[in-house]
């Protein structure tokens, strides 16, 4: 399973488009740091959040679905039960890459995205993955 996901990871890194859910303009959280860390290793990056309109001047959208084209993979940095219905919104729109930041995930999110056949990394940060770049 670990190479499975060393695997899915290393694709993951080639795809340009990211939607990070949970993206936020508060400048210690981690949806911060990783929606401004993946624009600084040039990856187009859209941020998800419904409780805020904007980050640093740049639009952030209230869901996946109203995303202005559909990313090749989503950063998720919310809990586990945003994270679940999440899943769902994930399905309708056909992404197959996520990437579940530590604390963004259980037991059951995990099930339920391996009974979606999502491609998942976990137990993982992107940002110290883009460090070691």
């Amino acid at each position: 399973m670990m190479e499975a996901m060393e695997e899915i990871k290393s694709e993951m890194m080639k795809k340009k488009t990211w939607a990070v859910v949970g993206a936020t303009p508060n400048v210690d959280k981690f949806g911060y740091k990783i929606y401004k860390t993946l624009q600084e290793h040039q990856y187009k990056v859209y941020g998800v959040n419904p409780n805020y309109k904007e980050l640093e001047g740049e639009e952030l959208c209230s869901d996946l679905l109203s995303l202005p084209e559909e990313p090749d993979c989503i950063s998720v940095v919310v809990p586990p039960n945003v994270t679940l219905s999440l899943l769902d919104e994930i399905n309708q729109t056909g992404i197959e890459y996520v990437w579940f930041q530590p604390g963004t995930y259980d037991a059951k999110v995990l099930e339920t995205a391996k009974k979606l056949d999502l491609k998942i990394v976990y137990n993982n940060c992107v940002l110290v993955t883009l460090g070691n770049q």
